[in-house]
């Protein structure tokens, strides 16, 4: 059964910084596109960023846009989200997710496998 483990999450102040990490076991995780979706309380759970399987294409929600960065190294089965620059509206749980579609995906109706979420708090 495939599993995605985050882990990275936290309290943290305005302006500061955290970088989250997402591990990935019982996949082909070279093959598979990558994602990050936040779910803050109260509101669906949205689209954060993405990264194709080799890592040569990413996208991001403009929100977050020149403030996170995904990146992954395939030969640790892993993603990640260094979020710099953090507001208090960021604050969500947050959740990777791994798809078997090869190319940028950006709704979550189109991911197949979902972690179970790392919390990250800013506050103000």
């Amino acid at each position: 059964q495939v599993q995605l483990v985050e882990s990275g999450g936290g309290l943290v102040q305005a302006g500061g910084s955290l970088k989250l990490s997402c591990v990935a076991s019982r996949l082909t995780f070279s093959s598979v596109t990558m994602g990050w979706f936040r779910q803050a309380p109260g509101k669906e759970r949205e689209f954060v960023a993405t990264i194709n399987y080799s890592g040569t294409s990413t996208y991001y929600t403009d929100s977050v846009k020149g403030r996170f960065t995904i990146s992954r190294d395939n030969a640790k089965n892993t993603v990640y989200l260094q979020m710099k620059s953090l507001k208090p509206e960021d604050t969500a749980v947050y959740y990777c997710a791994a798809t078997n579609l090869r190319s940028i995906v950006k709704s979550t109706t189109l991911y197949d496998y979902w972690g179970q979420g790392t919390q990250v708090t800013v506050s103000s």
